[in-house]
């Protein structure tokens, strides 16, 4: 299911906003990094088919890890760009795991912070 780590983010969000009250900056943080990040893969896939300058995968890579990853998964679902490519996706999926691990951890930090 390609979509589970959005599922699974969605609802770790949607917890850590009602129980510890998180920023709504934060959500409007991954939102514009996420439209940022899809709008690259978009870039990328048109320079792809024109053969022109492409896109280095590590800025793919970086823009999902702080943040745009939900944009770069569904770029790779709905423009099927970069969801062949094993040596990618293994590398998308850990910068996946890094950041709601990250996530997580400054979430829980934050609402411990608020109940202290």
């Amino acid at each position: 299911m390609p979509y589970l780590p959005l599922i699974l983010f969605s609802g770790l969000y949607l917890y850590a906003t009602l129980a510890w009250d998180l920023p709504l900056l934060v959500g409007a943080a991954y939102l514009v990094t996420s439209l940022t990040c899809f709008v690259f893969y978009a870039l990328d896939k048109s320079a792809a088919r024109a053969k022109t300058w492409r896109t280095p995968e590590t800025t793919l890579l970086l823009l999902g890890l702080v943040g745009g990853w939900p944009g770069g998964l569904l770029a790779q679902q709905w423009l099927r760009h970069k969801s062949a490519k094993q040596s990618f996706r293994w590398k998308f999926h850990l910068t996946v795991a890094l950041n709601i691990t990250l996530f997580a951890w400054l979430a829980q930090r934050h609402g411990l912070g608020h109940s202290a």
